[in-house]
């Protein structure tokens, strides 16, 4: 019997694996797989590394770097590039304004030179500089940047940005959940505009390469660290198939069969998590079922030939008839992801288009990839990942629905989450996720001191 068992192998539960080890704990991590990981998946071979999830953290927040730091693995940063990435909105490419701040405009003068907005659209905008602070506790995206900002700003700027982090519909994303610094900084500040202006300072720039970082490996590169540390308190390939509550633990039936162990983290997707507590946490059930997902994937096409395209990327806008929400030119964004010559191209879709099997969607990527080139291209690798249960979707209401999760797992002692479905979908909020489910089970089982005790079952 173990003390505490991690169910879920991907960064959420290796960084819970991390913590428990460096407390001393006696625990085990259980991974359905026969790989670590999770989302973060990267190919290397042939001269190519291609990530199939995310392809980058952000480093203005510290947790990923931090344990990468700690586990003596070297980030490496994105090439510069000005402009850095474009948005096709009306048929045309147009640069990305510099100076943003997540997915709103923190430079006044790129606001004021972008083709994006028309001049109407960009004295709405200004408009945001008198306006009162919003008094609702919690709206969509869409509410939030129209009241600001204005209509046209949020889908020529912020809806392909949100949706290229969240995939489904940025519309209807939570403020609160999803871009609780944006509301911070209007409470704060009043005028978002301003707010964005001053926050953004020191966080790095998309144009210099020194906002998002990487390994020369990949992600995974960080995996195998993880891995490596915790590879003797780790099963692979042996999924939970059933939970049971046994007083004051739980019995984990596996195919290896039955373990227990006095606490326990699921850090695993929020549909696993709900088909696991169903026997004897209905409520906890309904909740976690309620959280949308939108399936993804992600298509790299190889060239032996330089395209024509500049920047790291392309967004595309709504309305543009495309079923690609962006393309990332990899070889550009990074170095020594493509042998000497070639090109590196990364469609990515999500919602129902992204349900399609393998070949239809490298077929449809290369299809939507010729029509924006307007020439003839053919790939001379093509590698194709799908991910069904996808991204979580944080709509208005979604810490409410956290709360009542947390009351929920009351009536299971011991037992704690940690995941992407929680309280951000970024790679530094995942890991954060899995340190404080460590952090509680801990003090669940009293092996740290009282005052650092905390109440909450999510990580």
């Amino acid at each position: 019997m173990a003390q505490i068992a991690i169910v879920g192998g991907g960064w959420a539960g290796l960084a819970a694996a991390l913590a428990l080890k460096e407390a001393g704990v006696d625990f085990l991590l259980l991974e359905a797989t026969p790989r670590l990981g999770g989302k973060v998946f990267t190919h290397q071979g042939e001269g190519f590394l291609v990530e199939g999830g995310p392809d980058a953290s952000v480093r203005y927040k510290k947790e990923v770097l931090d344990l990468a730091q700690a586990l003596g693995l070297e980030p490496i940063s994105t090439l510069p590039a000005k402009p850095s990435a474009y948005i096709l909105r009306k048929g045309k490419a147009h640069p990305l304004p510099e100076g943003l701040l997540q997915v709103v405009p923190g430079d006044l003068k790129a606001l004021a030179k972008t083709p994006l907005l028309s001049l109407s659209g960009k004295l709405r905008a200004l408009y945001d500089l008198f306006l009162p602070r919003g008094d609702k506790e919690d709206e969509s995206l869409k509410e939030f940047v129209e009241r600001r900002l204005g209509l046209e700003v949020f889908q020529a700027l912020v809806a392909p940005l949100a949706g290229g982090i969240y995939g489904g519909e940025p519309e209807e994303l939570s403020m609160r959940a999803a871009f609780p610094a944006l509301l911070e900084l209007e409470r704060k500040h009043r005028s978002l505009l301003l707010g964005a202006m001053r926050a953004r300072r020191g966080r790095g720039s998309r144009e210099g390469g020194s906002l998002f970082f990487s390994f020369r490996g990949g992600l995974s590169a960080l995996t195998r660290k993880m891995a490596e540390r915790v590879a003797e308190h780790t099963l692979l390939a042996t999924p939970v198939l059933a939970l049971e509550p046994l007083g004051g633990r739980y019995r984990l039936h596996t195919p290896r069969g039955a373990l227990e162990a006095e606490a326990l983290i699921l850090a695993t997707p929020a549909p696993v998590a709900a088909s696991l507590l169903r026997p004897f946490l209905p409520e906890a059930t309904a909740l976690l079922k309620g959280i949308p997902h939108t399936p993804a994937a992600t298509v790299s096409l190889a060239f032996k030939e330089a395209l024509p395209v500049k920047g790291h990327g392309l967004l595309i806008a709504k309305g543009e008839n495309y079923q690609a929400r962006g393309f990332t030119w990899t070889h550009l964004k990074w170095p020594g992801r493509a042998p000497e010559g070639f090109s590196l191209v990364r469609a990515y879709f999500s919602g129902e288009v992204a349900r399609m099997g393998e070949g239809e969607l490298a077929r449809l990527a290369l299809a939507e990839l010729r029509r924006y080139l307007g020439q003839e291209v053919r790939p001379e690798r093509t590698f194709v990942f799908r991910f069904p249960e996808g991204m979580p979707a944080y709509k208005v209401g979604h810490l409410d629905r956290l709360a009542r999760l947390d009351l929920a797992l009351l009536k299971a002692p011991g037992l704690f989450l940690a995941g992407n479905y929680l309280l951000g979908v970024g790679l530094p909020e995942v890991v954060r996720s899995g340190k404080k489910a460590a952090e509680r089970a801990l003090a669940h089982l009293s092996l740290t001191p009282p005052g650092e005790k905390e109440t909450s079952r999510l990580g």
